[in-house]
């Protein structure tokens, strides 16, 4: 009997023991439940005993979202379309070294809309004035001229010239005096040909650049620039204030045409970015807008004759006036008459008709209102028979 309640014994065990586990299973069956476990449904036995695995989807990363940085730089405007150049239209010929070349970069968007002006380049980057073996501008500026045939005539060099001369079949350093009188004879030589020519000469001056040495031999070539060229009548354009800082010395970056702080210079303190070849032409303009007129308008169709007459005398050749004959501004014997021209006689004096023009006019006042607090004159003066007149009164309150 005893054998018979093992078993009964081992059955109860048993069916409270699966009670148990399914009652441990609950939570498990719950968490089945989500959209995951809904995918593929697993009954107890697996649970129990293992069955598949299930592959669990891998999750997709999330991408974060870069927004993008704001930059420094500074928004450009469109560049202008360019227009068609009427068939005489103004040629302005820019010649020099490779800062002539990046002005007349600057000059071609400056008047990209204007159809009366062309701007012609003809420049050698590495050139100058002192290796005239490599290129003369002094013996082939003539030939370049009758090439072109402009209106206008802009130099711009001299960045190369840092080197020696050979004068009298000496070596001369920089800036001696040997190599100055040499170098200002060759830019002598260089203007005359222009001048000489009856053009319109416009000289630009040198920017600094990084190297201090070298800034100040440009400032050097400059002072001699600006004395040869405003001899022979040409202007000198002065761009230094442009390229430096506050204290003078030299600055890659600095505002544009548009006072929008830009990098001007190249990193090697030599070269001109686009922008400060911009600026270059921004200061060209005043001066080449007074000589080409009208030229400069956006809706020029056709243009008449150049304004510009050759010079009949060179400029050194016209007499300097120290002296003027005295003129004496009062005599009527100049205009052939002894009267002003217009002129009539003396303006006669009108009678005093207000109480104001006698009182300015004849010096006598109105006459004083009865019973006013500002009344003190003596009582009306009544004449006693006999007696004498009184004299004329010319005010109410002096008695003679």
């Amino acid at each position: 009997m005893g054998n018979r309640r093992r078993p009964e014994k081992f059955g109860v065990r048993l069916a409270v023991a699966a009670l148990l586990a399914l009652f441990a299973a609950a939570p498990i069956l719950v968490a089945l439940s989500s959209p995951l476990a809904a995918q593929e449904r697993r009954n107890l036995f697996d649970l129990l005993f293992g069955g598949r695995k299930v592959e669990q989807p891998q999750r997709e990363r999330a991408v974060r979202r870069t927004s993008p940085r704001r930059g420094s730089t500074v928004v450009r405007a469109p560049e202008p379309e360019a227009v068609d150049k009427v068939d005489n239209a103004r040629v302005v010929l820019v010649v020099g070294d490779f800062l002539a070349g990046g002005l007349a970069e600057g000059l071609v968007t400056a008047y990209t809309q204007s159809p009366g002006v062309r701007i012609v380049s003809d420049t050698s980057g590495s050139s100058g004035l002192v290796r005239d073996d490599y290129y003369d501008w002094p013996g082939t500026i003539g030939a370049i001229i009758e090439e072109h045939k402009p209106s206008i005539v802009i130099v711009m060099v001299g960045s190369n010239d840092r080197q020696q001369l050979v004068v009298g079949g000496n070596r001369e350093k920089v800036r001696s005096s040997q190599w100055t009188a040499e170098y200002t004879s060759r830019v002598e030589s260089l203007v005359k040909e222009v001048r000489g020519r009856g053009l319109p000469l416009i000289w630009v001056g040198l920017p600094a650049f990084k190297s201090s040495s070298m800034s100040n031999d440009m400032l050097a070539f400059n002072d001699i620039y600006r004395n040869t060229v405003e001899a022979a009548g040409g202007q000198f354009v002065d761009i230094w204030d442009g390229f430096v800082d506050e204290n003078g010395a030299f600055s890659a970056v600095g505002p544009d045409m548009n006072g929008q702080r830009v990098r001007l210079r190249g990193s090697d303190g030599i070269n001109v970015t686009r922008d400060g070849k911009r600026k270059i032409a921004f200061y060209v303009e005043r001066p080449l807008n007074r000589l080409l007129g009208s030229a400069t308008g956006a809706g020029v169709a056709s243009l008449g004759p150049a304004p510009f007459e050759p010079l009949d005398i060179a400029p050194e050749e016209i007499p300097e006036v120290t002296r003027t004959t005295p003129v004496s501004l009062g005599s009527a014997e100049l205009d052939g008459g002894d009267t002003l021209l217009g002129a009539g006689g003396m303006p006669r004096q009108r009678e005093a008709r207000t109480p104001g023009e006698k009182l300015s006019m004849e010096g006598i006042a109105p006459p004083p209102k009865a019973g006013r607090a500002d009344n003190f004159s003596a009582p009306p003066y009544s004449a006693v028979p006999g007696a004498p007149a009184d004299p004329t009164e010319t005010t109410t309150s002096i008695s003679r």
